[in-house]
């Protein structure tokens, strides 16, 4: 997996590729929490996301606690697999996906 990350003022986005699972959840989880408390909107571009796991899943749910707390954040570039598992979950629920 591979996050690269991209500030622009108060936005930060985050784009993410591979696979988010146990073994590479943490270093998401690290990317978020390194983009410090003057953001107001993270983005969560996740085009080249191949898979998220239910690890990954509980990173995705502390971001969006996290930003709930500081402004919003939108997901997007979801494939059919990664939405799929969102809608499953009940993800698709309480995040802001965008196309």
């Amino acid at each position: 997996m591979t996050v690269a990350n991209n500030i622009e003022g108060t936005t930060a986005t985050l784009t993410v590729a591979g696979r988010v699972d146990t073994q590479t959840s943490g270093q998401l989880e690290e990317a978020i929490k390194g983009i410090g408390t003057d953001i107001t909107k993270l983005i969560l571009d996740m085009a080249g996301l191949e898979y998220i796991s239910s690890s990954g899943l509980r990173v995705i749910l502390m971001a969006q606690k996290m930003m709930n707390k500081q402004g919003e954040m939108i997901i997007k570039n979801v494939n059919s697999e990664v939405y799929e598992i969102f809608d499953i979950t009940g993800f698709a629920d309480i995040l802001t996906i965008e196309q």
